[in-house]
Formats: C-alpha cells, sequence, structure tokens
C-alpha cells in the first residue's frame, strides 16, 4: 500500500485539528492545502479526500481501529491506519495490501481490522456512522425512508453550478468551462453539474459572475417564490445570500431586493458578490430587533424565509455538522424557525406570499412548522403548495419549501 509520510502526517493532523479542537472540516483542509506549496494536485487530493472520508465515516474509522475516543496523536494515527485498510471495500472495491513499515501502524493488526469491520456493518449507527440520538430521531420522523435517506447523505455531493443569468447562460458557460466536463440539469433551469471535482473560484468566467456554486436543491427554492419583474422581494435570512443573487437575476435587475440578516460580516460579503453578479436591485438591512421586521409590516409582494434549522439535508457537504449537532440544538432552533416564521410573515402585504424553506428532513422542522402556522393563522394565510426535494430520490440535497399566500 503506497502512502507517502508527510501526506498521511497532514491527514492526522488535519483530523486532530477537526475533533479535538473543535475546527470546521473545510477550513481545516482549505488552510492545510494551502501551507505547502510543494504538494501537487495528487498531494493535495489525498489529503482532502482521506480527511472528509474519515470525517464522514468517523464512527466506523474508531470502530474498526478499535478506539473509543480519540485524544491523542497515537489515537488518530490507528484509525487513519485502519481506515486505509476498511477505505477501499467500504466504498466499493477490494481489500488493499498491508500498510507500509511504519512505528505508528506497530499495533493494528490487519485481520482484526477487518472482523471488526464485519462486525460493524451489522449495526446502522455504526455502518452509516451517526451518533445514536440522530440515528432514533431520523427513524423516528422519518420511518422506513431514513434508511436510503442515511445511506444517500454518506455520499459525496456533486458540484453543481447556477448560470448567472444576468451576465451569462448556459451555453456560453459550457463552452467556457467545456462542454465534454459539464452536463445539464433538466429539471433545474440554468443548472449544469461538473462532471469533474474542481475548484472553480480562480476561473475567470466565476470571476466575472457568470456563475454560483449552488446545489440543484437549493436552487428550486427562489423560482418556486413566483416572483415577477419589477416586484418589492424581501430575503430576510439571507446569509451570504447564494439564494438572493437569485432572486436578483430572475427579477432581471428590476424591482427591488431586500436582504435581511442578524449577522452583519454575511450581508458584507453579499454586497460583494451581488457586484461580481452585476445585481443593482439590492439593499441589505442588519436585523438587531423585532423592530426591524415590525417598520417594514406589509411593504413585500414576496417573503423568502430560508430559516436556520439543523441542516440535516446538507450532510453530504457538511460531513464533520453531525459529531457537532446536539439534540438540544434542534429543539432550540425549531423554537427559532416558529419565531421568524410567526412575526416575519407580517411583512408580507395582502395578497402577497411567502416561502419557508429549509435544508432539513425533519417533517418537525419542516412540514409540521407549516401545518401548526396554517392551523393557527388561517383566516390570513393559506398553503399553496410544498415540496421537498431527496438526497435518495433526486440526487439533489434535502430542502423542504412551502408557498404560502396570505389572504
Amino acid at each position: 500500500m503506497k502512502i507517502y509520510k508527510g501526506l498521511a502526517e497532514a491527514t492526522v493532523t488535519a483530523l486532530r485539528d477537526i475533533f479535538v479542537k473543535n475546527r470546521q472540516a473545510d477550513r481545516v483542509v482549505e488552510q492545510l492545502l494551502k501551507s505547502n506549496k510543494k504538494w501537487g494536485a495528487r498531494d493535495r487530493s489525498f489529503i482532502a479526500e482521506n480527511t472528509y472520508e474519515i470525517v464522514r465515516w468517523w464512527r466506523l474509522a474508531k470502530y474498526v481501529a478499535g478506539v473509543d475516543r480519540a485524544t491523542d496523536i497515537e489515537e488518530f494515527w490507528m484509525i487513519f491506519g485502519a481506515w486505509q485498510i476498511v477505505k477501499p471495500l467500504h466504498l466499493g472495491g477490494e481489500v488493499s495490501g498491508d500498510l507500509p513499515e511504519w512505528p505508528e501502524f506497530n499495533e493494528i493488526i490487519k485481520q482484526h481490522v477487518l472482523d471488526l469491520y464485519k462486525q460493524a456493518l451489522q449495526v446502522r449507527k455504526i455502518a452509516e456512522s451517526i451518533p445514536d440520538w440522530l440515528d432514533e430521531t431520523g427513524e423516528k420522523e422519518l420511518g422506513d425512508k431514513w434508511d436510503t435517506e442515511l445511506g444517500a447523505l454518506n455520499k459525496q455531493a456533486p458540484l453543481v453550478l447556477r448560470v448567472n443569468t444576468l451576465k451569462s447562460d448556459i451555453a456560453t458557460v459550457r463552452q467556457v468551462l467545456g462542454e465534454e466536463e459539464t452536463q445539464v440539469l433538466s429539471q433545474v433551469p440554468n443548472a449544469l453539474t461538473l462532471k469533474k471535482r474542481k475548484n472553480v473560484s480562480g476561473i475567470d468566467a466565476y470571476k466575472l459572475g457568470f456563475f454560483e456554486v449552488q446545489d440543484a436543491g437549493s436552487q428550486l427554492i427562489a423560482p418556486y417564490l413566483d416572483v415577477k419583474p419589477g416586484m418589492s422581494v424581501v430575503d430576510a435570512c439571507a446569509g451570504a445570500g447564494g439564494k438572493t443573487l437569485h432572486l436578483a437575476a430572475l427579477l432581471e435587475n428590476s424591482g427591488s431586493v431586500l436582504a435581511m440578516d442578524i449577522e452583519g460580516d454575511k450581508l458584507t460579503e453579499l454586497q460583494r458578490r451581488a457586484t461580481r453578479n452585476g445585481v443593482v436591485n439590492l439593499d441589505t438591512l442588519l436585523i438587531t430587533s423585532d423592530e426591524v421586521i415590525d417598520r417594514l409590516s406589509e411593504t413585500a409582494d414576496r417573503l423568502l424565509l430560508d430559516v436556520p434549522c439543523s441542516g440535516l439535508g446538507v450532510l453530504r457537504r457538511n460531513p464533520d455538522s453531525k459529531w457537532k449537532l446536539k439534540p438540544q440544538f434542534i429543539e432550540t432552533i425549531k423554537n427559532v424557525q416558529w419565531h421568524i416564521l410567526s412575526t416575519y410573515s407580517q411583512m408580507v402585504k395582502k395578497g402577497g406570499k411567502m416561502v419557508y424553506a429549509t435544508c432539513s428532513i425533519l417533517p418537525s422542522e419542516s412540514e409540521e412548522q407549516v401545518a401548526k402556522f396554517v392551523k393557527k393563522n388561517g383566516k390570513q394565510w393559506k398553503l399553496i403548495s410544498e415540496h421537498r426535494t431527496s438526497v435518495a430520490n433526486d440526487g439533489f440535497d434535502g430542502f423542504y419549501m412551502a408557498l404560502l399566500q396570505k389572504k
């Protein structure tokens, strides 16, 4: 088994930063890859792939390594080594060769690792590598669908682009990136999948605002709001603004988009992205209290509430989040969602429409919140339609969206 010591050390360092220092996986990998200019594309790929794979399969990797709780460097080496043995099997190949004869691997017995792997496959929460509480929650809320959804959430996500129609079109972007390198998604207008993953932020077409990186499921949300050029649109949980920029494009730079958030840094980033995208109908507003919302009562033709959530629908993009997420957080965030839905909805004009959206697969954060809202506000609001994307069925991230109209 050909493994270079320096690359293995880099991967082990990254894993310690993620699990001991509690740092975000994508930032750890990004900084690490910038730290050594001598690494070539293959070296960088080895570090990134192995780090993300072990993070994704962390519980399984610990189990086959015989490590209960990893804190010391020696334990991380054990996990890395054991993963190299089971990785080909687990990802659809055959048993690999022997590990290099390094002191760090002295205590790893290949057959013992393979025996533990067979045992692990008998227990879903270990085989699919998730915390006990999450397995219980998923089964309780999704029933028979949980198995297939969980399996799909553990696969690597494709890289999907949204063509920015303010500056370009699908044909042009395909020509720039290479038609053989891209694939059109017929179910989602202006969406392209890259057949091979690569960092697109350095490409001139990206710098010129021809496209954004945005999952296909996420790209369905802005059109679901049924916007028309000239409308007044509010995106009240805008974040860094992927959907805000999409709304501006759908409005054809007419009317107005007001992007709001409780974090000013995200709105600053959104302004930067909007400039690159050629957006001219955008304003931003920091939410400092509910008084800001009150002042905007009945001012919006359309309102997007892409609320904070557990993020369980995008686990394949953020595999470390399942280890950092806690059941208490989900209970807390459901209260936040309810507050946003019941308070922010006052911004919609009579006859206007609102979309409530989450990137969660859990009905308790999604369908149940909307049902509760309609039950409580049935005299003022009606549910027009709701839609859910599924990683298992569509291949898109798991998003929920509901379109409601104010009477």
